[in-house]
């Protein structure tokens, strides 16, 4: 079949963990017309395209004919269907001169941070134009924990946060009544040049016009009917917004600053002056606004989002606005950009201090219940916040007592509620696409099996279970899911000694490993294939691998490094443990032929519930237990349905951390039991 496509995004570079297939491109486009069996249909409809590394040279706005395979997608998704294809590219012209002129501005202030640190040099571009291709993950993921996640995507949050700061400072100026709006309308039209016209920046769009009416007006009257009219407009127009969680946050944080953010404004005006406290309330309504939903999406409130936007929130606008004036010199003169992009770091660096410095606080999140009830009760909290707010913001005693208060519980967290349960003997935290299982040994003392692919996850799981001694970390192979949080376990910690695959591939991971090792005075060894060993309460036996350079040679089916996972069998409590890193079948079905004894209570599945299992080898654990650690709606589809089918026909239980969090298995005088930090089985 053969299309005519028009680029509606940018082409991303996806390369498969831990996997040696080739790298592909993921892009968004719209598809204009479709042949097959010789007639031609014009549509216009939104597709996910998946190619060739050839499609990353394709540029927004730029039509181009494809060929591929048309596959259909799920019920609710934001496409119509995804389009694959082994060809190139056939360009069939150039973008629009406009699109083109933007992309000229977007490289130069691309190029007038570039001298910037890495984290500076993602974030301007970011919240100038939506462009986050160069944002480190882990500055994405401390946005995440903070709250700030709004500053680095097109978002009606960001562009209302952009114009609190230009229209007050426009009145500042002089300019008056039609004067602010013209001023605000110019900078919705070069927010939405920049960022090129996608659905998400057009909806940021009608979100920071509802915005801009109300800071202009003085009052949320027209506001609140500007909002009313944008929400219905853009329902009319595209009603799978809907059911768009992007789009009801949108409105949310919006309908937070049309509503309530000029009372909470007038109230600090007492005290404060009139453009400290915009800076103020806006972001604060935001937060608050959104708060039921994103605790809904995560399970988690964050702790220091408030403070986080608080601090970070006067500083947007500068960053964003200098940021603009950069990639316009950038058309006259780099030196003069590269001098205006120097000014624009200095707050940008302000809010990676805040999101970082945030992050990293004991208390930064915690865990929120799931449930119709929980939610009922947040939502019911954030209304009395709202109510209260309104005195308190009046009273700077009453509010730096409030601020003092919410340090003291940032600082010394409470743990949260019936977690993690006293009497744990494995907990297999929630570090997302990946795996991170920990092994009491004592008091204060664990052995850590993998560390997930973030340290910043696993760090904070070791937190809530009180780990400050591990006598040893061992990697299971060298993937990064499974050995890129390692510098989390070593953050603060005794760690006695880390044992690794013998197979020595991904290189790149091994030497990361190996020198974080040696940064800390940590010694690295090889595990050995049978061999039984102690740690505090705990004993196990390493069942694989064995023959690695004849297995990992001989074997076509699957990832060698996969297939050269370390296996244990782990004895703690009266309770038999199997871990399994990512065992593939060839080397599943190795373990049963080498007679090993993989008889189990608890079954730790291989490669996060993947549909590569050996029925044989399920069976032959005998587990009642099966712990699957896999990331919400990841990209690979873990767990596999017919995995979850082969455990259940088993009689497993089957708990996973995509559902429930953080997983812990209890040992107790009447048999094995399971707690979960949100819901449970599958």
């Amino acid at each position: 079949m053969s299309t005519v496509v028009r680029v509606a995004g940018d082409p991303s570079l996806r390369r498969p963990a831990g996997s040696r297939r080739p790298p592909y491109v993921v892009v968004r486009v719209v598809v204009e017309e479709v042949t097959g069996r010789g007639r031609t249909y014009r549509v216009r409809s939104p597709v996910l395209l998946i190619g060739s590394p050839e499609w990353m040279q394709v540029r927004f706005g730029q039509r181009v004919f494809a060929s591929g395979r048309l596959a259909e997608v799920q019920p609710g998704d934001d496409v119509a269907a995804v389009l694959s294809s082994r060809a190139p590219p056939r360009p069939l012209g150039e973008p629009a001169w406009w699109l083109r002129a933007a992309e000229h501005v977007r490289a130069g202030l691309r190029a007038s941070v570039e001298p910037e640190p890495e984290a500076v040099r993602g974030l301007v571009p970011a919240l100038v134009m939506g462009d986050d291709a160069d944002l480190p993950p882990e500055l994405v993921e401390d946005f995440q924990t903070t709250g700030l996640t709004h500053l680095s995507a097109v978002s009606g949050t960001n562009l209302t946060l952009l114009l609190a700061f230009v229209v007050p400072l426009a009145r500042l100026l002089g300019v008056r009544a039609r004067g602010l709006m013209v001023v605000g309308l110019a900078t919705v039209v070069v927010f939405v040049v920049l960022a090129r016209p996608q659905p998400s920046v057009l909806r940021a769009a009608a979100m920071g016009l509802v915005a801009l009416a109300a800071i202009t007006s003085g009052g949320t009257r027209r506001g609140v009917r500007s909002l009313s009219a944008a929400v219905l407009a853009l329902l009319l127009l595209d009603i799978s917004l809907a059911r768009s969680i992007g789009f009801a946050l949108s409105v949310l944080a919006t309908a937070g600053i049309v509503l309530v953010a000029p009372g909470w404004r007038d109230a600090m005006m007492a005290w404060m002056p009139r453009w400290m406290a915009e800076a103020v309330a806006c972001p604060l309504a935001a937060q608050l606004a959104c708060t039921p939903v994103v605790a809904w999406l995560s399970g988690e409130v964050s702790l220091v989002a408030v403070g986080a936007n608080l601090l970070a929130g006067p500083a947007v606008g500068p960053a964003t606005v200098v940021g603009f004036g950069a990639a316009g010199i950038a058309l006259l003169s780099a030196d003069l950009a590269r001098l205006a992009g120097w000014v624009a770091a200095w707050p940008a660096r302000w809010i990676i201090l805040v999101s970082t410095e945030g992050a990293d606080l004991p208390g930064a999140t915690s865990r929120w219940p799931v449930t119709m009830a929980g939610i009922a009760l947040l939502v019911a909290l954030c209304v009395i916040l709202t109510i209260g707010l309104h005195r308190l913001l009046a009273r700077p005693i009453a509010m730096l007592l409030c601020v003092c208060l919410l340090v003291v519980v940032v600082l010394r967290p409470i743990r949260s509620i019936g977690w993690p349960p006293d009497d744990w003997v494995l907990v297999v935290c929630d570090v997302g696409q990946g795996d991170g299982l920990v092994l009491r040994a004592g008091p204060g003392a664990a052995v850590v099996v993998d560390t997930g692919p973030d340290p910043p996850a696993i760090d904070r799981c070791l937190d809530q279970l009180g780990v400050r001694r591990v006598p040893l970390v061992v990697l299971s192979h060298f993937h990064a899911d499974h050995a890129g949080g390692l510098a989390g376990v070593l953050e603060d910690r005794e760690v006695g000694e880390i044992e690794v695959s013998p197979y020595l591939s991904p290189p790149a991971e091994v030497s990361r490993v190996r020198d974080l090792a040696a940064a800390h005075g940590v010694p690295v060894r090889d595990v050995r294939y049978r061999e039984r060993r102690t740690a505090g309460a705990l004993a196990w036996t390493v069942v694989w691998p064995s023959r690695v350079p004849a297995l990992t040679a001989s074997s076509g089916a699957g990832s060698p490094e996969n297939n050269a996972s370390i296996a244990m069998l782990v004895e703690v409590a009266g309770l038999r443990i199997l871990l399994t890193g990512d065992l593939e079948p060839e080397s599943q079905r190795a373990v049963l032929a080498a007679g090993a004894d993989v008889r189990a209570d608890v079954l730790k599945v291989a490669h996060h519930g993947s549909a590569r299992q050996d029925p044989a080898f399920v069976a032959a654990t005998g587990a009642r237990l099966a712990v699957i650690s896999a990331g919400l709606d990841n990209d690979y589809g873990h767990p596999a349905p017919r995995t979850l089918d082969l455990l259940r026909r088993q009689g497993m239980r089957v708990i996973r951390t995509d559902l429930g969090g953080s997983v812990a298995v209890i040992s107790r005088g009447d048999g094995l039991s399971v707690a979960a930090e949100r819901r449970a089985d599958s």
